[in-house]
């Protein structure tokens, strides 16, 4: 076995598990091997081959993989069960009874030297943080899998990558989250490390990037790639993600009702493997949809029970991203005042570290409220803050349409040039979006 331990360690287990059974080194021998070998092995001067160890196994009545390594016969298969109940405990909504039990997980697979399975608990920690909104946390644990995979196949190390990447993208650091993204699938397509699983996860994760840079023809190309790939994919789950992902595109390009139809395949599959948090932002991007079609009505039905699910499973930070969204239809739908209380609760668990898009968002918001109560000074202020955040992000989707906003309010207050500088500012991310913050796009997947 590769992971057979030292000599001397072996020689210290079987001693001591010979004498817990009050055995001779001549019972132990006999009749294949003589005391004399068991001596020389108890004392860590031979390696003992296989069929050596087997038989000493057999004699003690152990198993021949816990001799040979110190773990208990079946513990790689029992951790990678447990860890499948963890994920189960995480997909319910509860991070915090999962985060105990990917804790636990880890502990026993650092004793028993089992990196895979150490590598999926830091993996499932990280999950758990990031749902919490502790990203920093989150971007630690998704590194330390990383490190535990190695010199795995690239494949294998994706989803801590896709991680990491999550995590940066989340506090609003888009371009080094693209970064990440875009070198990983450059490296396995142009390897050709065709995984359909892991290109699957990491095209579907680089479209919400890509939209907020303002690079929507590269977005539309990455939903393309995913939905070529997916038929190749085995995992339900991954499938969703990859409908949620791709129907945002989709309603970019004005097809609404192919967008609903990807949102409603989504939404199924979570409903079939009862991940709430994951059908709890189909209702938030559906309720995104209705909003960007006008049906404010059932907009704000789909936003309150995303809103409702979040909070209740105490995912911190998706719960204020769907807080942005509901009060903008409120606001739209007159309930301004309700609209901008809500906002104001959710801006402390907002910062340019945490959701900064949607904190630009909920200022942008704030603004246009001020705005339309005639408090001016207090429009400027939320329409600069909500500037400062986006420029900082790299979110060229939003700051054209921003700058315009505070231009046209520097402009009615007589502040000609300032409004001037606003507009230019704007013209700049306009003209070509995403070409300043992007590289060549990344080597195609074989398909």
């Amino acid at each position: 076995m590769a992971d057979r331990d030292e000599p001397e360690i072996i020689g210290r287990r079987v001693q001591q598990l010979r004498a817990e059974r009050g055995l001779t080194q001549r019972q132990l021998a006999e009749p294949a091997y003589t005391p004399a070998y068991i001596s020389t092995l108890e004392a860590g001067r031979v390696r003992a081959s296989e069929p050596a160890l087997r038989h000493i196994a057999d004699r003690l009545g152990v198993a021949y993989e816990e001799l040979a390594t110190g773990r208990p016969a079946h513990l790689a298969t029992a951790l990678r069960l447990r860890l499948t109940d963890a994920q189960r405990t995480l997909a319910t909504g509860e991070a915090e009874a999962a985060a105990e039990q990917y804790a636990a997980l880890l502990a026993e697979a650092v004793e028993h030297g089992l990196a895979a399975e150490e590598a999926a608990a830091l993996l499932g920690l990280g999950e758990c943080a990031t749902e919490a909104g502790d990203l920093v946390t989150g971007r630690r644990r998704f590194e330390e899998a990383e490190q535990r995979l190695g010199d795995a196949p690239l494949p294998l190390r994706v989803p801590a990558i896709r991680g990491r990447a999550v995590s940066h993208y989340l506090a609003g650091e888009l371009r080094y989250a693209v970064y990440l993204l875009e070198s990983t699938l450059d490296e396995l397509n142009r390897t050709g490390l065709h995984d359909p699983d892991a290109l699957l996860l990491l095209y579907a994760s680089v479209i919400g990037p890509y939209m907020d840079m303002g690079a929507h023809a590269r977005a539309a190309q990455a939903a393309e790639f995913a939905l070529a790939l997916a038929p190749q994919v085995g995992d339900p789950a991954l499938v969703a993600r990859m409908h949620r992902s791709v129907a945002r595109t989709m309603l970019a390009e004005g097809r609404t009702a192919e967008a609903d139809a990807s949102l409603a395949k989504a939404a199924e599959l979570y409903r079939q493997l009862q991940i709430r948090t994951e059908l709890a932002n189909c209702h938030w991007m559906r309720g995104y949809l209705h909003a960007q079609n006008g049906e404010l009505e059932r907009a704000e039905g789909e936003l309150r029970q995303a809103h409702s699910m979040l909070a209740a499973q105490r995912a911190a930070l998706y719960s204020s991203q769907a807080a942005v969204e509901l009060a903008d239809v409120l606001h739209r739908r007159g309930k301004s005042d309700e609209a901008a209380t809500l906002l104001h609760e959710v801006l402390g668990d907002l910062s340019p570290e945490r959701g900064a898009v949607h904190s630009a968002g909920a200022h942008r918001l704030l603004g246009i409220i001020a705005e339309d109560a005639h408090d001016t000074e207090a429009a400027e202020e939320h329409y600069v803050r909500a500037l400062s955040l986006l420029e900082r992000a790299g979110a060229a989707g939003d700051l054209a349409d921003l700058c315009r906003m505070l231009g046209d309010l520097l402009r009615r207050t007589g502040r000609v040039e300032a409004a001037l500088d606003a507009y230019r500012t704007g013209l700049g991310h306009r003209t070509a979006p995403g070409t300043t913050t992007l590289g060549p796009a990344p080597a195609q997947p074989p398909l």
